[in-house]
């Protein structure tokens, strides 16, 4: 049998729930599901992370132990995994005495090895980030670049895990394991995070300042650093060790060994820890390393990242609770690209239960239900007429469907495959228009064509809610059951189950269209704004900058569009969504220099958010584009400006509207604007299209 072992991170246990760890989880779910209905043993671990600082500091704040504080506080996650119909197979939690004494055996087997090693060691230390960073390392205020808090500069005897050295075994372990991160830009990313060296790393803490750990088992006095322990326990829930090698503890159904994980799910922010840290301990400890690790991105509000400090945070429970468990986790799963930021607001998320839920498949389960009750008591009619091309469409589109998804979920294309699935719904919402079986009910001639319709019908919204079952687990039974039938296996995704004769269930509204009372906001104050920008002060505002496309996928969304990730020489690569498709292959984007359009408001396109735009000529063929390109040897990051126009003091997001405003054309291959021509270091911006064709 084929097995399949996803884990999500381990969530700090002081944390509230939210959003992105519901996230993680329903993907996890989600996979897991899919995987068992396609006939997998398999494995889903979750957990919290409870050593650490600031663990012990908040039960101080509260008068409780740290025991007695994470005994409460790991109950907000299970109680929220519950909620949301999470079927995980097992809850780590790192104060379980099986996992402390893992963590204490691996510690021995490196000291053995002469892995590990004690030294003075003095530094900025952050107690919220709980780890050390250099000089250079802190923010512009000499907090850590993190949390951005405040430091202290600790001098104090530490010990050390060898890590530095097995910066070549990790480098040549990505260079012959291309698909070991996903997506590929985070290869990228930590490819490039190897280039510098590797330094060693710190994995204790001294007890005089933290008591709250598992101790060093070669020195009583220390306990071990929250990050050491915390990686462990991927391994450390289904694996012991038993005279220095690592045996099950705990086996798929067959017997089978269930490490190594086929997929870790992590946050893009703990890519790096994930992806050097972890692998470079398991290196050292001769245990294999897992299949995959895949960074997913965040859920922003508005443009913005969900934070505390800003009070953005989206609570799942109140979603839950107003709109049902199985409407939050389907949004979460249409609406975020794996891999892709996701923008959420409140009335995105009603749009999209309304349109896909309520509308699509709340319609038309309501309808085959409705019509079979109606005109045949409740019994699914036969197939009376031949098949003709419509209902050959349907078909054929029904049993596309599984190798369809299978494809999109090897690479955990969870969006696209949640699409792939409504599209056969819209389509029997489409095939109930052409046929209108309302009115061929009123017709006793055409008694039989309607029988074949609903059967049709039927037996596509069966499949379609099959599918649908790993990501709204109750909805997708209650649909079912209205049709008279479950889910039993992976067969039940194929055309064919119905044959007539089947008794519908009772009938009720499976997603009520979602309708709120419209609150007149009240007055505020407006915020103070810039001043319009004139059409000669707009070249000088505009923040013009290489780029490197880094990675080209298909929007999911939209046939025209690509989502491009790039690297404008920033922290992070920016998510562009592009119109080239009829210009480029994904090929020949792959790593071609481009030139961005970097301070102009995000936006989002179909449901990404697209932060810049490209800079592109016309061409006489229609939707045919040309690339504008930099000089050779400019680098990502560099700055485009005008010849002879001085670059603005004033920082300041600019709009369509604004650009729009000036006109840019190409004259003798060059890009210019009012004959100043774009410049990268002095040397001139092209494009190769027609003389005084336009730049957009």
């Amino acid at each position: 049998m084929k097995n399949f072992y996803v884990t999500t991170p381990i969530y700090y246990v002081n944390d509230a729930p939210h959003i992105g760890h519901s996230y993680t989880t329903v993907l996890a779910d989600i996979l897991t599901r899919f995987h068992k209905l396609l006939g997998y043993q398999t494995f889903f671990l979750t957990g919290t992370d409870e050593h650490g600082q600031k663990v012990q500091r908040a039960a101080a704040k509260r008068g409780v132990t740290p025991q007695e504080h994470v005994d409460e506080y790991n109950l907000r996650f299970k109680n929220l995994w519950k909620k949301m119909d999470i079927d995980y197979d097992f809850f780590i939690r790192t104060t379980d005495a099986e996992h402390k004494e893992f963590v204490r055996q691996c510690l021995q087997m490196l000291w053995d090895k002469g892995e590990i090693y004690s030294k003075e060691y003095e530094g900025w230390y952050s107690v919220g980030e709980e780890r050390f960073f250099t000089q250079d390392e802190l923010d512009e205020n000499g907090c850590d670049p993190i949390s951005h808090r405040p430091v202290d500069w600790i001098k104090e005897k530490n010990y050390f895990f060898k890590m530095g050295s097995y910066q070549k075994q990790l480098i040549d372990y990505l260079e012959s394991h291309k698909d070991w991160i996903v997506p590929d830009y985070r290869w990228n990313e930590i490819r490039g995070f190897l280039k510098q060296p590797l330094n060693d790393l710190c994995i204790s803490r001294p007890k005089a300042r933290l008591s709250w750990g598992i101790p060093l088992p070669f020195d009583e006095d220390y306990v071990t650093y929250v990050w050491f322990d915390a990686l462990l326990n991927y391994v450390s829930a289904v694996m012991k060790i038993e005279n220095g090698k690592l045996v099950p503890r705990r086996t798929y159904a067959n017997g089978e060994t269930i490490w190594p994980a086929t997929y870790h799910l992590v946050g893009k922010d703990i890519i790096t820890t994930h992806s050097v840290y972890w692998p470079t301990m398991l290196f050292a400890l001769g245990f294999p390393l897992p299949t995959h690790i895949l960074a997913h991105g965040w859920w922003l509000v508005g443009n913005d990242k969900m934070s505390k400090t800003t009070g953005n945070v989206v609570n799942p429970m109140d979603y839950m609770e107003k709109y049902g468990v199985d409407s939050f986790r389907y949004y979460l799963a249409r609406d975020m690209v794996v891999g892709q930021d996701a923008s959420f607001t409140h009335e995105g998320f009603i749009r999209r239960i309304n349109s896909d839920l309520a509308n699509d498949l709340g319609n038309v389960v309501n309808r085959v239900h409705r019509l079979v009750f109606t005109n045949f008591g409740g019994i699914l009619p036969k197939p009376a007429t031949p098949f003709g091309d419509e209902e050959k469409a349907i078909q054929a589109q029904a049993e596309k469907l599984n190798a369809t998804v299978n494809n999109l979920l090897e690479n955990v294309k969870l969006s696209q495959s949640v699409e792939e699935i409504m599209g056969l719904v819209r389509s029997v919402n489409r095939y109930f228009e052409v046929k209108a079986p309302w009115k061929l009910a009123k017709d006793e001639s055409k008694k039989d064509e309607l029988s074949t319709v609903l059967f049709v019908a039927a037996e596509a919204v069966r499949i379609a809610l099959s599918f649908l079952s790993p990501i709204i687990p109750a909805k997708s039974r209650e649909g079912l059951a209205m049709l008279g039938t479950s889910l039993e296996g992976v067969q039940d995704l194929n055309w064919g189950k119905f044959q007539g004769g089947e008794k519908f269930g009772e009938g009720a509204a499976l997603f009520p269209r979602i309708v709120e009372e419209v609150k007149k906001p009240e007055a505020q104050p407006k915020p103070k704004q810039n001043k319009p920008l004139n059409a000669e002060d707009v070249p000088a505002a505009m923040d013009i900058r290489v780029a490197k496309i880094l990675s080209v996928e298909n929007h999911p969304d939209a046939d025209s569009l690509y989502v491009l990730k790039v690297d404008a020489g920033e922290a992070e690569p920016r998510t562009i969504c592009s119109g080239l498709r009829a210009s480029y292959t994904a090929d020949e984007l792959q790593n071609r220099m481009i030139v961005l359009f970097a301070n102009l408001k995000p936006a989002p396109l179909r449901g990404i958010m697209s932060n810049g735009m490209l800079f592109a000529g016309d061409t006489d063929a229609e939707h045919i584009c040309k690339l504008i390109a930099p000089p050779e040897g400019a680098k990502p990051g560099e700055r485009a400006t005008f010849n002879g126009i001085s670059p603005s003091s004033e920082s300041r997001i600019l709009k369509v509207k604004d650009f729009e405003k000036i006109s840019l054309e190409a004259r003798g291959k060059i890009v210019t604007w009012n004959g100043h021509a774009l410049e990268v270091s002095g040397k001139a911006v092209t494009c190769d299209v027609a003389e005084g064709a336009k730049v957009h």
